[in-house]
C-alpha cells in the first residue's frame, strides 16, 4: 500500500510544470509569421534592387549616352551628356509639326523613389512596434503565466483530493462533497475569466492591427499605381532628343539644336519596376488575409484548456463580434505556443481521453484516474 501511495505522489509531482528559468519576455514573438514575411519582402526587396542599381551605376559611370557631333571634343561630349541627364527633356513634334517637350524626370528619381517606398513600407511596422507591442507583450506574459498556473492548480487539487480521501473515514461523503463542488463551480478561474472578458470589450489592439494592414495595403496599391504610371508614360521610351543649346554650348558655333540620347540603364529600371510590382501584387492577398483573420474566433488553441475544471468561458463568452483585443491576443498566443508549456501536456491528455472509454471530462478526472482514485462516487 505504501508503494502505491509513493508512486502516486511521484506521478503527481512530475505532472507539475517547472517554474520558468528565465524571463519569458525575451522569447515572445510580437509579430505573426505572415506579418514578418510581409515586412521582410516589402521592405527588403526595393532596398536590395536599388542597391544593385546603384552598384551598377557607380561601376558603369554615366547613366545616359548622347550621340554628340563629330567635331565635339571629349570635354564637350561629357558636358552634353551631363546637361541632357540634368534636364531629361524630350523635344519632339506633334502631328501639326509644332515643337513639344516631355519631361523624363521619373527616370532620374526612380531609384530614390524606391527608397521612399521602402521607408513607407516600414512605417506600419513602426506603428505596431511602438503603439501596440508593449501592451501585447504584457497581455501575453500574464495569460501564459495564468494558463500554466491553472494547470498546476488542477494537479495540486488532485494531490489534495488524494490526501483528503485517504484521511477520510467516510469515502462516500468525500465524493458527495466533490460532486457538489463541481456542480457549484468552485473550480473556476475568476481572474483569468474576467481578464478575457475585459479584453473582449476592448478594441485598441484590433484597431492598430487593422490600421497596420490597411496602411500596408494602401502603400502596396500606391506603389503599383506609380509603377503603372511609369510604364505607360516613361518606360517605353529609352531614346529621346535633347537640346544642348544651353549653358557653355549656347554661344558655340556649329552646335546642333537637338542631339539623340539613349538611357543606358533603361532595361535595368524596367526589370526592377516589374519585379517590385509583380511581387507587391502577389502580396496584396496576404495582407487581406491577415486583416480577415479577425473576422472569426480562433478557438482551436484554448479549446484544449477546456480540460481544466470549469474552463468553459470560451464557449460561453465568444458569441459577440470577434473584432476585439481578445481575438488579437489569441492569434499571437498561437504564434507563441512554444512558450505555453501546459499546452503540450493538455494536448497529450486530450488525445488519451479520446481513446479512453471511461467518463473523463477534465484533467482532474484524468489525474485522479492515474493516481488510483475513482472519479465518481463508489457504488455500495
Amino acid at each position: 500500500m505504501s508503494l502505491a501511495h509513493t508512486a502516486a505522489e511521484y506521478m503527481l509531482s512530475d505532472a507539475l510544470l517547472p517554474q520558468p528559468g528565465g524571463s519569458r519576455a525575451k522569447g515572445l514573438r510580437l509579430e505573426l509569421p505572415s506579418d514578418r514575411l510581409l515586412k521582410f519582402v516589402t521592405v527588403g526587396l526595393p532596398l536590395f534592387l536599388v542597391s544593385l542599381a546603384f552598384a551598377r551605376e557607380f561601376s558603369a559611370g554615366s547613366q545616359i549616352s548622347c550621340f554628340s557631333p563629330a567635331n565635339f571634343t571629349g570635354k564637350q561630349s561629357a558636358y552634353a551628356d551631363a546637361a541632357c541627364w540634368d534636364s531629361l527633356l524630350h523635344h519632339g513634334f506633334d502631328a501639326e509639326g509644332r515643337t513639344v517637350t516631355k519631361s523624363l524626370w521619373a527616370l532620374q528619381v526612380f531609384p530614390y523613389s524606391l527608397l521612399v517606398v521602402a521607408v513607407l513600407m516600414y512605417t506600419p511596422y513602426l506603428l505596431w512596434r511602438y503603439a501596440a507591442a508593449p501592451a501585447l507583450r504584457s497581455d501575453l506574459l500574464f495569460i501564459i503565466d495564468e494558463l500554466d498556473k491553472s494547470y498546476n492548480r488542477s494537479v495540486r487539487l488532485v494531490q489534495h483530493m488524494r490526501n483528503v480521501q485517504q484521511a477520510s473515514a467516510e469515502p462516500e461523503r468525500f465524493w458527495e462533497e466533490y460532486e457538489r463542488a463541481r456542480q457549484e463551480r468552485y473550480f473556476e478561474f475568476p481572474l483569468l475569466e474576467r481578464y478575457f472578458t475585459c479584453k473582449q470589450h476592448m478594441h485598441t489592439l484590433a484597431f492598430i492591427y487593422i490600421l497596420r494592414n490597411v496602411l500596408v495595403l494602401l502603400f502596396l496599391v500606391a506603389t503599383c499605381l506609380y509603377l503603372v504610371f511609369l510604364h505607360l508614360n516613361i518606360f517605353f521610351q529609352d531614346e529621346f532628343s535633347c537640346s544642348i543649346k544651353t549653358g557653355l554650348l549656347e554661344a558655340e558655333p556649329g552646335v546642333p539644336l537637338l542631339i539623340p540620347c539613349k538611357v543606358v540603364f533603361f532595361s535595368v529600371f524596367q526589370l526592377i519596376s516589374l519585379s517590385v510590382g509583380g511581387v507587391y501584387v502577389l502580396l496584396a492577398p496576404v495582407v487581406v488575409y491577415n486583416a480577415l483573420q479577425l473576422c472569426q474566433w480562433d478557438k482551436g488553441l484554448l479549446a484544449v484548456y477546456e480540460m481544466l475544471p470549469a474552463f468553459d468561458l470560451l464557449s460561453r463568452k465568444m458569441l459577440t463580434c470577434p473584432v476585439n483585443d481578445l481575438n488579437v491576443i489569441l492569434l499571437f498566443l498561437r504564434a507563441n505556443i512554444s512558450e505555453l508549456t501546459s499546452f503540450g501536456r493538455l494536448n497529450a491528455l486530450g488525445a488519451l481521453r479520446e481513446g479512453d472509454e471511461r467518463d473523463i471530462d477534465t484533467v482532474v478526472d484524468f489525474m485522479t484516474l492515474l493516481a488510483g482514485l475513482e472519479t465518481t462516487k463508489p457504488k455500495p
